[in-house]
């Protein structure tokens, strides 16, 4: 009888320990997280010109590290391979991520809400609310990295940076003479800079510098003249300094569309998008000349070349939809708890993103 008793604990024992092994709801967080830190900025192009992936750090406080990473990054490119391992010298960075009492999701989450739900303040917050606050993070990111190239470029520290002074970095002329690197050295060129200079003093205060690093979000005419000039440029295959319909269509008539529309809901018929797109055309072409010259292209460069804001309501109407529980596109605190990988995707390692939802053993 004993033996018999020791098989059936020997059995339910063993039946346990599959059990707990193999039941797919069973997720152990792991205590410690991997720093994966990520900006949309590159060294390989213009910056009115980075318009894929836009990510914009929802909290200030990873946003505020990615830049201090990315100035050492920047200092790398600018001094030179000797510098290059000033970039590894700073683990306090990783050390703060991975700390789980300086750096905790639910408290993070908790304190920004109310920073987000301002307009109205009533415990919810709306693509528009959300937005706003995206647009702002983004904005800072630009100034701070305008901050930094002014810096650089005002060798008199006359609070203004002229031509002159301008030229590219040694890294920027190096990409340029690669020609496999797709680097435009043409654009940094003195008609942009003119075009920037918005009082005519033949010199860019900050504010103009700032326009003349992100063309895209400025509200100088005479700049977003010269963007529309750089598009027919581009496409202006026969430089008769105009576009044809061909050269407009499919190039500009798709980033057009897909600004407009719904990417996933885009139609990809050939007839139909070819008549849609001489539509568009002949709206665009003012004289009717059968060409689009730069001045009949300014009513959609904000679609060809889209500001931050228009990334921002993009990113804000993503975040929405995942983290969204009632589908009433408005988010609680809760929402943001029970979803913290929305919001902190750059944070987490792909492996611990796994274990989602377990938010309270985030600490």
């Amino acid at each position: 009888m004993g033996k018999l008793s020791i098989f059936i604990y020997i059995s339910i024992f063993s039946l346990l320990l599959i059990l707990f092994f193999h039941t797919p709801s069973r997720r152990i967080t792991p205590r410690h997280r991997r720093l994966r830190l990520r900006s949309n900025f590159t060294f390989n192009q213009p910056l009115h010109r980075q318009q894929q992936d836009h990510y914009a750090p929802f909290d200030p406080l990873i946003a505020n590290i990615q830049l201090r990473r990315e100035d050492e990054e920047w200092q790398n490119h600018s001094l030179g391979p000797s510098q290059s391992d000033a970039a590894d010298s700073h683990p306090e960075w990783e050390e703060f991520i991975n700390d789980e009492d300086r750096f905790n999701v639910t408290e993070r989450l908790s304190s920004l809400f109310p920073n987000i739900d301002v307009n109205p303040t009533d415990g919810f917050i709306s693509v528009e609310e959300l937005t706003r606050w995206n647009w702002q993070q983004a904005m800072n990111a630009a100034l701070h990295r305008t901050e930094r190239e002014f810096e650089t470029h005002d060798e008199d520290r006359d609070g203004f940076v002229s031509f002159a002074e301008y030229e590219p970095p040694s890294w920027v002329m190096a990409a340029g003479s690669n020609s496999s690197s797709g680097y435009d050295i043409g654009w940094w060129n003195e008609e942009h800079f003119n075009a920037s200079d918005a009082d005519g003093n033949g010199a860019l205060d900050m504010s103009e510098f700032n326009d003349f690093l992100h063309p895209a979000d400025s509200r100088n005419p005479k700049l977003l003249l010269w963007l529309c000039r750089d598009v027919v440029r581009e496409r202006d295959n026969s430089k008769d300094g105009k576009l044809s319909f061909s050269e407009f269509s499919p190039a500009i008539f798709d980033l057009v569309r897909r600004v407009d529309e719904d990417y996933g809901s885009l139609s990809w018929d050939d007839d139909q998008m070819e008549a849609r797109a001489k539509k568009m055309f002949l709206e665009l072409d003012k004289d009717e000349d059968g060409y689009l010259s730069a001045t009949e292209l300014l009513p959609v460069i904000g679609k060809i070349h889209p500001s931050e804001a228009y990334y921002a309501k993009q990113q804000a109407e993503y975040i929405i939809s995942q983290a969204d529980s009632d589908n009433d596109e408005l988010l609680t605190l809760n929402d943001m708890i029970d979803n913290p990988f929305v919001f902190y995707s750059s944070v987490f390692s792909e492996y611990e993103m796994d274990y989602y939802p377990y938010h309270d053993e985030f600490r």
